[in-house]
């Protein structure tokens, strides 16, 4: 294997194990202030007890999303130093930034909700846990303006070999940023509130503290089904911005080989990328250009045209994505995003049925469909990134190009597997302190205090 595959390997295994963590930390976060938030309009002990109980989860996962962050960003110098040089002075201002403001707002309030716990006043103690959640969603959104240039670069100035900042705000308040920042932050609402759906689904099967674990579950159907429509609304915006700045991203997404005046949406096809073709093609007419423009009449470019079009600007080369995965990796993500909006409806019927708490067949597919977050993120991920290629600064750098020159293919793949291994242990030890401090429930001694403040 070649350095620029392996590296791009170590990349991909890290960026998804901690993009595992981080889309539930934002959920979570928000979550656990709702239910302070609750405990504190109604002084009702339950979501105080609930508000500990979620709140310890989310620091062990937090705590995970750290290690596992700090690793990531090493990456940037380790394994791709040519991209580094030619993108520090743009890329690195908002990663300064989310460390420097976003995270330390986060970590410290952590420490001052952690603590605070009878020692602050309950309003003070309220807005803690409200910092945590607002410096969480931060430091994701420095982190997407971060991304949101390389897929569309702004306020720059090529000089030396290098791209340098030229405006400020143009890179702040990038279009792809607004669109990306939408739904991936909505995204992990969705995974929060699935996660806490399913873990009080799973008590309530297991009989354990059923009027306590219901008050959470219903307050993660809202949470879900509010975040899960609105996760549809932004997907429909970014993909018409997609197809604006980056159709060849939207071609592959749809397998769409030869440009087509109106374009229908695949649902099903057999993907030929050596010889250019789709096959055994299920098509719904006229969708595509819907997706893409909102009318049933606009023609939607094929990856063959767009690929002389690209080879006209940016000189010979091969300017398709990896097709198939794109193409599938699309699919599986609506798909699961559908799912969750269904999930969350037949949870409120439950509900309003008055049978939430005894449905045994509801619970038990809540406490799976609990995990489909995780792999709904890191396929729209892939969607995002591998979409672009060959591209690591879309129309600027070639991924080929920002490989670190000086590393061997064999350092490389040590440090990949050694990343492997130990991501593996960490989530080996995650699995596990989530179990460990899920299973008992809230403590039943606290169950029967009322602490006032």
């Amino acid at each position: 294997m070649e350095v620029l595959e392996i590296a791009r390997w170590q990349f991909g295994i890290t960026t998804v194990y901690h993009f595992f963590f981080s889309p539930l930390t934002m959920g979570l976060a928000a979550l656990t202030a709702i239910l302070q938030t609750f405990y504190y309009r109604t002084n009702d002990e339950h979501y105080k007890l609930l508000t500990k109980f979620f709140g310890k989860l989310f620091i062990i996962i937090f705590a995970l999303g750290v290690v596992t962050g700090i690793v990531l960003e090493f990456q940037f110098g380790m394994a791709w130093s040519n991209y580094s040089r030619f993108v520090g002075d743009i890329f690195g201002i908002p990663l300064a930034i989310e460390a420097l403001l976003a995270f330390f707002l986060e970590s410290t309030f952590i420490a001052v909700w952690l603590f605070g716990w009878n020692r602050l006043p309950k309003g003070i103690h309220l807005l803690s846990i409200w910092l945590v959640a607002i410096g969480s969603s931060l430091s994701a959104l420095w982190i997407i303006i971060a991304n949101a240039w390389m897929q569309v670069p702004v306020g720059y100035v090529l000089n030396g070999g290098r791209a340098e900042l030229s405006d400020f705000v143009a890179v702040m308040l990038n279009e792809q940023m607004l669109v990306m920042a939408q739904h991936t932050i909505i995204a992990a609402f969705v995974t929060g509130g699935l996660f806490m759906l399913g873990i009080s689904a799973w008590q309530i099967l297991r009989k354990n503290q059923v009027e306590i674990f219901a008050k959470s579950a219903k307050i993660a159907l809202v949470f879900t089904a509010v975040s899960a429509l609105l996760v549809a609304t932004t997907g429909h915006k970014h993909a018409q911005h997609t197809v604006k700045h980056q159709p060849m991203k939207m071609a592959a997404m749809e397998g769409l080989w030869e440009s087509e005046e109106p374009a229908s949406f695949s649902l099903f096809a057999i993907i030929d990328q050596e010889n250019q073709t789709t096959r055994r093609d299920l098509k719904l007419p006229y969708m595509l250009s819907v997706l893409a423009y909102n009318n049933v009449t606009s023609e939607v470019k094929g990856m063959k045209e767009l690929q002389q079009q690209y080879e006209e600007a940016y000189g010979p080369g091969n300017y398709i994505p990896p097709v198939a995965v794109v193409y599938w990796s699309f699919r599986l993500m609506v798909g699961l995003g559908m799912l969750f909006i269904l999930m969350a409806i037949v949870g409120l019927v439950q509900w309003w049925r008055k049978k939430l708490e005894t449905s045994t067949f509801y619970l038990k597919a809540a406490t799976i469909v609990m995990f489909l977050p995780l792999l709904a993120n890191s396929l729209g991920w892939i969607v995002a990134e591998m979409g672009r290629q060959p591209w690591v600064v879309y129309g600027l750098m070639l991924t080929r190009d920002g490989v670190s020159p000086n590393v061997s293919a064999g350092s490389m793949l040590l440090t990949t597997v050694v990343f492997t291994l130990i991501y593996g242990i960490l989530a080996a030890v995650a699995v596990y302190l989530i179990h460990r401090y899920a299973k008992p429930g809230v403590p039943e001694d606290s169950e029967k205090m009322i602490h006032a403040y």
